[in-house]
């Protein structure tokens, strides 16, 4: 039998065959096999071999790609240069990728973006520029690529993934394939105050505003964090009871309280419960990052807020006033707040006590500020104490009374002191007075009287007789 197998002949490449002119591949898909060249394919060649005219021949035509302006294709580094990268993605000649087309960053070094034989997407710019080079983007085909899939990412909820290439003023960049801006307060569940310190981290977030022709993507990463905790502080509430004694950390201080982080869930004290004694600003008390003893107060589960208090874990000073004081007594105290009706006075830390008006002076006071102000140190009497109410009644006209009586004893007192020490003095001065005349007196009397005869002595005769 006779081989009819046909060997095809040599083209040469201006010779006649299916090769589109040059500079204008043959139509087709974007990416694809331009179609066959007019002949018949021969069977079991994959479209590579053509039968013309009964002859058969390579289809030049089938190794070219076919694509226009816009389309995103595939093809292979194959040269690095530092402003500019070849990639071969089949046609006639290779593509170029200038630098400023390889990424979305600023200022980008092309070894480090991508790598010898390594496969990328590139968007056609143009086909064949002024210097008939074929100029592609690779960061435009991964933009519209990104594009899509941030779309489908915003309508389904899913997270996003992108590294943080920039901090700017309020917020983050993220390269996404496109520039998302994350938001500073939307970064954490708590604020950030260093957002130098996300440079370079992969972050995961969720895209709540999207733009597309202004290319304007709004991210959050504070949602997808609430998400993961979500479960966590469904266990958190599930454990804590109203009168329970936990730890945690100051996470926020505001002007009506503190957040305190129960790991994984905030509680509230409120300004009230940080301490006994009176508190101008939470930050008086604590501070950010404190860790501290605090009691639960209240728990609303359907709102997963939970009300603590820290003053609850320390000793109450009027349990001190209680026991040690009762009505009567005066203690020194120091003016804490002045009001119309009176003045606050604080007698023990964290234990206040009202002087009402009335009892501010012994005279009329039109204004409570004519007589103290806070600040003033005085002396306070103790009207009353109710228990109940946890309310102290003080006076200091009272005190002032008092101090007058006081006065006016001691003044008798002295006046009595006074008048015995002149009667003294008097009697001294009399006796005084009346010494020198006693003694001219005695002198006197002295004088007059008649001296003593001296006794006679016996004749020595009569008393040898005697013997």
């Amino acid at each position: 039998m006779t081989d009819t197998t046909v060997t095809p002949e040599p083209v040469e490449p201006g010779g006649p065959s299916a090769e589109a002119p040059a500079g204008k591949p043959a139509e087709g898909s974007s990416g694809t096999p331009a179609p066959a060249a007019s002949g018949t394919p021969v069977e079991g060649s994959g479209g590579l071999l053509i039968e013309v005219d009964g002859k058969v021949v390579p289809n030049y035509a089938a190794t070219m790609i076919s694509f226009e302006e816009g389309d995103v294709v595939k093809g292979k580094v194959v040269r690095i240069d530092k402003d500019e990268v070849l990639v071969d993605i089949g046609y006639k000649s290779e593509g170029v990728i200038p630098a400023y087309e390889l990424s979305i960053r600023k200022s980008v070094n092309p070894a480090e973006e991508v790598e010898l034989g390594e496969e990328v997407d590139a968007l056609v710019l143009t086909k064949e520029d002024n210097e008939g080079r074929l100029v592609l983007s690779k960061k435009r085909a991964r933009f519209e690529k990104a594009w899509r899939k941030i779309e489908a990412a915003a309508e389904s909820g899913e997270p996003v993934e992108g590294n943080v290439i920039e901090v700017v003023k309020g917020g983050l960049i993220l390269d996404l394939g496109v520039r998302g801006f994350l938001p500073a307060s939307l970064v954490d569940i708590r604020r950030v105050h260093n957002l130098d310190e996300f440079t370079g981290q992969t972050l995961e977030c969720k895209v709540i505003e999207l733009n597309r022709s202004r290319n304007n993507v709004v991210l959050s990463r504070r949602a997808v964090l609430e998400e993961e905790r979500k479960e966590v502080r469904e266990q958190i509430l599930g454990r804590l009871e109203p009168g329970q004694v936990v730890e945690g950390k100051i996470s926020n201080i505001v002007d009506f309280g503190a957040f305190v982080d129960l790991d994984g869930i905030d509680g509230l004290i409120h300004i009230s419960e940080l301490s006994w004694s009176h508190v101008n600003h939470p930050s008086e008390v604590v501070a950010i990052g404190d860790t501290v003893r605090i009691k639960v107060l209240d728990i609303d589960r359907d709102r997963q807020r939970i009300s603590l208090g820290l003053k609850q874990t320390q000793e109450d000073p009027w349990q001190r006033v209680i026991s040690s004081h009762r009505p009567g007594d005066v203690l020194e105290g120091e003016v804490t707040k002045v009001v119309a009706f009176g003045a606050f006075v604080e007698i023990l830390p964290g234990v206040e006590g009202l002087v009402h008006i009335s009892e501010l002076a012994d005279h009329h006071v039109e204004s409570p500020g004519e007589v103290v102000e806070p600040g003033t140190k005085l002396n306070v009497k103790i009207l009353e104490i109710d228990e109940e109410r946890r309310r102290l009644s003080l006076s200091i006209k009272q005190v002032e009374e008092n101090k007058m009586a006081m006065g006016d004893l001691g003044e008798q007192i002295e006046a009595a002191g006074d008048s015995e020490e002149q009667d003294e003095t008097e009697q001294d001065e009399a006796d005084e007075s009346a010494g020198p005349v006693a003694e001219e007196s005695a002198e006197a009397e002295a004088e007059e009287a008649p001296a003593e005869e001296p006794e006679a002595e016996a004749p020595a005769d009569a008393e040898a007789s005697d013997s």
